[in-house]
């Protein structure tokens, strides 16, 4: 392709991700007072792909009164949990010329419990390593059932509106120091704080030729008995294509095309409900010791998931360029 050719479809989709923002995307993320119908929800939301903050919607849920670490010790201190381990808080993301995954760790979940209470939050420690409960497949119900009827096993309108029952149920505590790097998923995804808050960055998928994406041979952090950690890569991997931005402080210079994003910026509250519709871009941190509850639910693979697609090979053949 020539070049004024290439330079036609990137006006083109710049144009596209400005139209988006204007028609229908906003610059702020809006909040909804009371949950919404499954009519509602479905046409103003869903099909929009739209996020929104629900307040109200988990009031009910007694682990908002109950959750605390006295009754977690009594209710399951003694359960074994996966919790992953890393050097700086960043577990699946780029470090260096790798990318690299925690190293995931069996312990009570009194001990998780201790250690994040005996830190209080602030700075890394490398040579302590940073811990975080994000085991993603359904860690709630596989891990922690004791406490699901602390929660709803399900939230009604979100599956009447999708006609399904929810993928997952995930149960996330950690550190204030962790931190989920940014990426999509393929997720309807409802996102409940329990205590603390979450801070996210949000990028919808109209943005995505500016995202970049890289290809990272495979890695997993593991820790010495000094506390230094090692990294230690996976052989015979395929690499893995991975965002390489830190929206916390994006290195425009070698990635110009991400000065063109506009990320939407939101913190959610214990007893406050994220919708983060599936593709969209997201990069999370948290308050110490902040528990939440998510809710995932397969997305529907139809036109809109095409219309992605395009975008997205339409950024890999610029991204070559």
């Amino acid at each position: 392709m020539a070049e004024g050719e290439l330079e036609a479809v990137r006006k083109c989709l710049r144009e596209f991700s400005i139209e988006a923002r204007e028609l229908f995307l906003g610059r702020s993320v809006p909040y909804l007072e009371q949950p919404p119908s499954p009519l509602h929800f479905h046409r103003d939301w869903l099909c929009t792909n739209k996020p929104c903050i629900i307040r109200n919607a988990i009031r009910h849920w007694p682990a908002l009164s109950k959750w605390s670490p006295a009754y977690l010790r009594a209710a399951v201190g003694s359960k074994l949990v996966s919790v992953a381990v890393t050097p700086h808080g960043y577990a699946d993301a780029v470090f260096g010329d790798r990318f690299v995954m925690p190293e995931e760790r069996r312990m009570p979940f009194a001990s998780l419990l201790d250690l994040i209470e005996s830190r209080g939050g602030g700075g890394v420690d490398g040579r302590r390593g940073v811990f975080y409960m994000q085991k993603q497949c359904s860690s709630l119900t596989e891990e922690l059932p004791e406490l699901i009827g602390d929660v709803d096993t399900e939230i009604p309108w979100m599956s009447k509106a999708l006609g399904k029952h929810p993928d997952a149920v995930n149960f996330w505590l950690g550190e204030e120091a962790a931190v989920t790097s940014l990426h999509k998923d393929h997720y309807e995804n409802l996102y409940c704080v329990i205590s603390g808050e979450k801070h996210f960055i949000l990028l919808p998928p109209s943005d995505r030729p500016f995202i970049p994406y890289e290809l990272y041979p495979p890695a997993t952090f593991k820790q010495r008995e000094d506390g230094s950690f090692d990294v230690v890569d996976e052989e015979a991997a395929e690499k893995v294509p991975w965002i390489p931005v830190d929206p916390l402080n994006p290195d425009l210079e070698r990635y110009p095309d991400y000065g063109l994003a506009r990320p939407l910026h939101c913190t959610v509250r214990a007893g406050e409900m994220l919708y983060l519709p599936s593709l969209w871009f997201h990069h999370v941190r948290q308050s110490q010791g902040c528990i939440a509850v998510n809710y995932w639910y397969d997305m529907e693979f139809d036109v809109k998931y095409n219309y992605f697609q395009l975008l997205e090979s339409l950024s890999a053949v610029l991204g070559k360029n």
